[in-house]
């Protein structure tokens, strides 16, 4: 029986040029790395990956394909610290029912989405 989200992976020609962006700028930590591939979040929960693929090349060319969401509990923080740092966004924070959702590029132009929950 099929029982949820585990993970999800995001698969590049080369994981130096992703990494970097999702353990220094968006700040998530690495538990598992070995050559060609890593996994940031923690072990029992879902968590995200990344990994060197033989059939990608450069830039997502459909990046609206798929979205990663990352649950934040200051979405409006967090979106000012990275576009600080430079991190170009295609939505500025907007709520949307009980979610205040803002989606932004990674350097491969994959689209991520910060996740707060409105009480």
């Amino acid at each position: 029986m099929i029982t949820g989200l585990r993970g999800a992976t995001i698969w590049s020609e080369d994981l130096n040029r992703l990494l970097p962006f999702y353990r220094d700028v968006l700040g998530l930590p690495v538990t598992v790395e070995t050559p060609g591939f890593v996994v940031l979040g923690p072990r029992e929960g879902p968590a995200l990956a990344l990994g060197t693929h033989s059939e990608v090349r450069g830039r997502n060319a459909d990046p609206a394909r798929h979205m990663v969401g990352l649950l934040t509990d200051d979405v409006d923080t967090d979106c000012q610290r990275l576009a600080n740092a430079g991190v170009e966004f295609v939505e500025a924070p907007t709520d949307y029912d009980r979610l205040r959702i803002a989606t932004l590029k990674d350097p491969e132009g994959n689209l991520i989405q910060l996740l707060q929950r409105i009480k």
